[in-house]
């Protein structure tokens, strides 16, 4: 049975375990090893490694030796509770062995779990386990965790983020791998542990959040100088939760622009300091003198806002408003 994401996520958090077994395949192999945890965990529980519950069969020895994935499943084991038998890395060098053994499988053997990387349509493998009505096959791909599976995940570490922190864990969640996204929860749980059952706030995450700023903030001034209005606030977001704070996205931004300004005013000048010339050169050319002399004005009176004594507004807020202001203002 093939799995869409909705339907495997409700697979891996509770399994079947009456069934022949799942595989789980897809490019990021980070991806697809923390959903064969996740399984393989509310399958057989947290003690099956100490209970010998679990074989664990690399697919280059199940090649070498084919009967191993056979004498796993029809093992009788010294402890009660279900088992498994779970071959990493299959390719379809070993596809036959494992699909002979999915056919001899009987009620009472071990579940058969299988990962794999990128499988094409074709693959025997893959049609096997979509075709047999009591096994699944889920196609991890690279889409960031949505809200349920945050949700859970925030459970799971006894956590609770509500509002402006939840819309920050989601940015992070589409900035980080996977097990990155997973260590900041661990390292938020921990930050939390003196402070348990509180919500968590924007200057938590700040704290734990990996230091990728620098990236972060050179994302932000490429979004603004291409004109990418929509994805502005939430790279915004994903800057606050990272504890960035609005003068320095000022003072970027305004080093940013008279890279450009001087770059339009003089093409063929080497260009210093930055990551990509290309890039810079592309977004020269795109704005034209005229507009960088404006956008540089406009960014000199949000600095000299930012740095009032008076200034009473947020700041985040005044940056944000201003880059959406230059990015709708280039596109004009």
């Amino acid at each position: 049975m093939k799995l869409g994401r909705r339907d495997g996520a409700g697979i891996i958090a509770k399994p079947p375990k009456d069934k022949v077994g799942l595989l789980l395949y897809g490019g990021d192999q980070m991806r697809v090893a923390l959903k064969r945890q996740e399984y393989l965990k509310a399958l057989l529980g947290p003690a099956a490694d100490e209970e010998m519950r679990l074989t664990r069969i690399p697919a280059a020895d199940l090649r070498r030796e084919p009967a191993l994935l056979m004498d796993a499943i029809k093992a009788v084991g010294f402890f009660p509770g279900p088992r498994a038998a779970f071959v990493e890395g299959a390719t379809e060098l070993v596809a036959q062995i494992i699909i002979q053994t999915i056919q001899d499988w009987q009620p009472g053997d071990a579940q058969i779990v299988v990962t794999a990387g990128d499988l094409k349509k074709t693959s025997k493998l893959l049609k096997t386990f979509e075709s047999h009505r009591d096994a699944y096959a889920w196609g991890i791909y690279d889409d960031p965790p949505d809200r349920a599976e945050i949700e859970r995940l925030l459970d799971e570490a006894d956590l609770r983020a509500e509002g402006p922190a939840m819309a920050a864990l989601e940015d992070l969640a589409r900035s980080l791998d996977p097990g990155d996204f997973r260590q900041t929860l661990e390292k938020l749980s921990l930050y939390k542990l003196s402070a348990q059952g509180t919500p968590v706030e924007l200057d938590d995450i700040a704290a734990c959040a990996p230091a990728s700023v620098e990236a972060a903030v050179d994302d932000i001034l490429n979004i603004v100088a291409e004109k990418q209005s929509t994805q502005i606030g939430p790279m915004m977001r994903r800057l606050q939760s990272q504890g960035v704070n609005a003068v320095t996205l000022s003072i970027m931004a305004m080093r940013h622009f008279r890279t450009l300004h001087r770059t339009a005013c003089n093409p063929g000048a080497p260009i210093w300091g930055v990551r990509d010339r290309d890039r810079v050169m592309r977004q020269s050319r795109d704005w034209g003198t005229a507009k960088l002399e404006t956008a540089l004005g406009i960014l000199t009176d949000t600095d000299l806002q930012l740095r009032s004594a008076g200034q009473t507004a947020p700041a985040m807020a005044i940056i944000e408003r201003t880059f959406i202001r230059l990015a709708m203002f280039g596109a004009s």
